[in-house]
C-alpha cells in the first residue's frame, strides 16, 4: 500500500521504517512546524502536579530541575507515552479528550491548595485553566511551543503525489487537518481522493475534511497505526 503520514518527520520517523520493512511505500508530507516558544522561569518546587495538553508541551518543557515524581495529568496516550519517555512516572491519561482530563483532576487532585503547572501551546482547544480556576484550584499556565502551517510544500511531491495517489493518510490533530484541507484546495486535488482511507484521532479532526470524498474514514488512538493497515 501506499501510506501518507503528516506529521513532523522526528514524530514519524520510526513509523515510516516499520511501514517500509512491512514492504509498503510511505510519502511524508509535514503539515505543521512546532516552534519552541521562550517562557518565565519557573520553580517548579513551587507545584504539586502538571498537566500536559500535547507530547509538544512535554518536548519543549526543561526538565532538569523537575521531581519526576509528581503528579503528572496527560490529555492522552501519545502525550503519556511522551511524559514517561522523559522521567515521568506518576501518569494518568485522559485518552485525548480536554473534558475528561478535567473530570480526572477533579477526581483525583484533592489539594486545591497546591498549585498546578499547566503546560500547552499557544492554541488550545479549550481553556482547561480557567475551568480548573472555576472549580477552586490554583493553576498557572506557561505556554512553550506555537503551532505554524507548514506552506512550503515541494512542487515535485506534488506531481508524484498526484500520479500516484496514497491508499492511507493519517491525520493527528484538528490543526493538521485544517492544514491538509488547504493543502488540498491550494493544490486543487478535491476529487483526488475517492480511493484514499482517512485515519483521523477523533471526530472533530475527521470532520473538517469531510468535505473531500474518501472512500472510508477510520478513527484510531495512537499506536493502532499498524493495526490499521489490516483492516483494510
Amino acid at each position: 500500500m501506499h501510506i501518507l503520514l503528516t506529521r513532523p518527520l522526528e514524530d514519524c520517523s520510526e513509523m515510516i521504517i516499520k511501514f517500509q520493512s512491512l514492504g509498503h511505500r510511505v510519502s511524508h508530507l509535514p503539515l505543521l512546524i512546532i516552534e519552541k516558544i521562550n517562557h518565565e522561569e519557573v520553580n517548579f518546587l513551587d507545584y504539586s502536579a502538571i498537566i500536559f495538553t500535547s507530547a509538544n508541551a512535554v518536548k519543549f518543557l526543561k526538565l532538569n530541575t523537575l521531581n519526576k515524581n509528581i503528579m503528572c495529568f496527560c490529555v492522552g496516550d501519545m502525550t503519556e507515552k511522551k511524559a514517561r519517555s522523559v522521567g515521568f512516572q506518576n501518569t494518568i491519561s485522559a485518552e485525548g479528550n480536554v473534558s475528561n482530563l478535567k473530570e480526572i483532576i477533579l477526581q483525583n487532585y484533592e489539594l486545591k491548595n497546591k498549585p498546578i503547572l499547566y503546560v500547552s501551546g499557544e492554541m488550545i482547544a479549550a481553556n482547561l485553566d480557567q475551568q480548573l480556576l472555576n472549580e477552586g484550584y490554583n493553576i498557572k499556565r506557561i505556554i512553550n511551543y506555537r503551532v505554524i502551517h507548514n506552506q512550503g510544500f515541494d512542487e515535485n511531491f506534488v506531481r508524484e503525489l498526484k500520479v500516484n495517489m496514497p491508499d492511507l493518510v493519517y491525520i493527528y490533530s484538528q490543526n493538521s487537518a485544517s492544514s491538509f484541507l488547504n493543502f488540498i484546495k491550494i493544490h486543487q486535488i478535491e476529487n483526488a481522493w475517492m480511493n484514499t482511507n482517512l485515519m483521523c484521532i477523533g471526530e472533530k479532526t475527521s470532520s473538517i475534511l469531510n468535505e473531500i470524498k474518501w472512500k472510508k474514514i477510520f478513527l484510531f488512538n495512537p499506536g493502532e497505526e499498524e493495526f490499521l493497515l489490516y483492516k483494510i
